[in-house]
């Protein structure tokens, strides 16, 4: 099982760990439910180092990202950073990922932890086509890079303190090379999974310690505590936002799962993989949709429940659910068939063999 450079910290303070995508992981520190409301409320920090991060470079760099990623990257200039998606030629999703626009001719691309390696052949398998060497100007840098996510209304004005630049006016989906803690060329960028505001921090491995130390001295007038991945769940659940594995993989469309924004049919994006696909989908019609949804009786939705009409006939199953820390309810998101899926249909999910009521909202969930 595979460490991040600040295992070794998460062990030291306690943290219950357990293996999440390949690596040992902090699930928890003080409860989950705790840890979730004092992100909401203060200022939380994430290792999320597990992360992959993966270069694309050259001057053929945007025309490959162009074809491979769903987003129109064009419109991306230094500094700006896009979320996206990696279709896999079935009208899939291979991972979603940020693309980060480092210059016309450098980007970088932070994909999830669990498809680090998928993400790379896949990229392997198509950069020769546009003139681009895997392991030279596709390069995988993910055992090199750590990141922590600080997170929460306190977050910028704790890191802030150890930064040689003003980030306090940073806006979202931004980012910024800074020195940070005495460690130059560090990238921080705005782009959050919680909801709660806050930023990523990301550094080469060697200078973790250093970030750790400082980062934490800096926190300690606003209570920054260190958070685990329980926690990252259920914030990014009261978001509304799609988790890999989850409510997006290689059998889910990106139209389907209410990603239509990052998917780009314009004449400036040009051709793309699963273009056609994708296009056909939206003139035929979806047979499912990504919808959020409240449990409306007593009960916890959890993946892989059905999703019924009241006489039990089933319409979907749930992607995605837990008892909400800061909303208060339980909730999740499912795929349902289109018909039902409109905001105020009531739906059932079915938990241990009861339907229990439930109904169709509109996320996010929690609102800032």
């Amino acid at each position: 099982m595979k460490t991040t450079a600040f295992t070794s910290k998460h062990i030291e303070l306690g943290a219950r760990m357990v293996p999440f995508a390949g690596y040992n992981m902090p699930v928890e520190y003080f409860g989950i439910n705790d840890e979730h409301n004092h992100v909401r409320e203060k200022v939380g920090v994430f290792d999320v180092s597990h992360m992959g991060e993966i270069w694309v470079k050259g001057p053929n760099a945007l025309a490959f990202l162009q074809y491979v990623t769903s987003n129109d990257v064009a419109v991306l200039t230094p500094g700006k950073v896009q979320y996206s998606c990696f279709p896999n030629g079935k009208g899939g999703i291979v991972d979603d990922l940020l693309v980060y626009c480092i210059d016309e001719v450098t980007y970088l691309l932070v994909v999830n932890a669990s498809n680090i390696q998928k993400d790379y052949d896949h990229l392997s398998l198509i950069a020769p086509k546009f003139n681009i060497t895997p392991g030279k100007e596709l390069y995988n840098a993910s055992d090199e890079i750590c990141q922590l996510a600080v997170q929460g209304p306190l977050a910028l004005k704790a890191v802030q303190k150890i930064c040689d630049a003003d980030i306090m006016g940073m806006q979202y989906y931004t980012f910024k090379k800074l020195t940070i803690a005495g460690i130059e060329n560090a990238i921080l960028s705005i782009t959050g999974y919680t909801g709660s505001g806050g930023c990523e921090i990301y550094v080469a491995n060697e200078d973790a310690d250093r970030l750790w130390s400082a980062l934490f001295e800096a926190g300690k007038e606003f209570d920054l505590k260190p958070i685990g991945l329980g926690a990252r769940d259920t914030l990014r659940l009261e978001m509304g936002f799609c988790l890999y594995g989850n409510d997006i993989d290689d059998s889910t469309s990106p139209i389907e799962a209410g990603l239509g924004w990052i998917t780009k049919f314009s004449e400036a994006k040009g051709d793309f993989l699963d273009k056609e696909k994708y296009l056909k989908q939206k003139a035929d019609g979806l047979t499912r949709k990504l919808a959020g949804f409240y449990l409306l009786e007593k009960g916890i939705p959890r993946k892989g429940y059905k999703v019924c009409l009241e006489d039990g006939t089933e319409i979907g199953e749930v992607t995605s659910g837990t008892m909400a820390p800061a909303v208060k309810k339980p909730l999740g998101m499912a795929y349902i068939k289109p018909e039902f899926a409109k905001v105020g249909s009531e739906i059932f999910i079915k938990v241990r063999e009861k339907l229990l009521k439930a109904e169709v909202v509109k996320t996010p969930f929690y609102k800032v």
